[in-house]
């Protein structure tokens, strides 16, 4: 009989993370989302930090960092982004009690991940650089921590992913809609 589900956790990597002291994070992040949706709603679609088995919410802690990682998703090497789907730029404001941060390239590499790789890959190549930082995040997940604090792929800037599911209420609110982003 076959057993499905999730694949083995990696014992290093679980013994690596839980050596990192958890920090407490509360501040203003910036998010791009598409109109008419909560800049506050999580998601479980998958992404570099998430493996889609829980809710996160990315943000960045720079205006320009939230912009560059929606650009980057949005144009796919497209040479300009879609111009019928419209987005809002937002500041949030976020308060996490267990964040593993990992400051820097080095950091990550600690962990097993591919730093020359990072960010440099196509978006159609990403299943060669997400499941190391999925395994990170999914540990971190596992080990009771709240969110990341990550350098950003996109931008020399950290980006802040919050796990909805170890956040207690209040603890994400919307500060200020900045409008309707002007792609051109």
């Amino acid at each position: 009989m076959a057993i499905t589900g999730r694949k083995r956790r990696d014992s290093r990597l679980i013994d690596a993370i839980e050596a990192i002291a958890p920090v407490e994070y509360s501040g203003t992040v910036w998010r791009v989302v598409r109109q008419g949706r909560s800049p506050i709603q999580c998601s479980s679609s998958g992404g570099r930090w998430g493996d889609e088995t829980f809710d996160v919410l990315y943000a960045s802690q720079a205006r320009e960092g939230a912009l560059s990682e929606m650009r980057f998703h949005l144009t796919l090497g497209q040479p300009v982004a879609p111009s019928r789907v419209r987005y809002n730029l937002f500041e949030i404001d976020l308060a996490l009690e267990r964040a593993l941060r990992l400051l820097d390239l080095a950091a990550l590499q600690s962990l097993g991940l591919d730093t020359p790789r990072y960010g440099q890959l196509s978006y159609q190549e990403k299943h060669a650089e997400y499941p190391r930082s999925q395994d990170i995040g999914e540990a971190a997940h596992f080990l009771d921590y709240d969110g990341l604090i990550v350098p950003s792929a996109r931008y020399d800037c950290l980006n802040v992913v919050a796990f909805c599911d170890r956040l207690p209420a209040g603890a994400i609110t919307t500060r200020t809609d900045h409008g309707d982003i002007d792609w051109t």
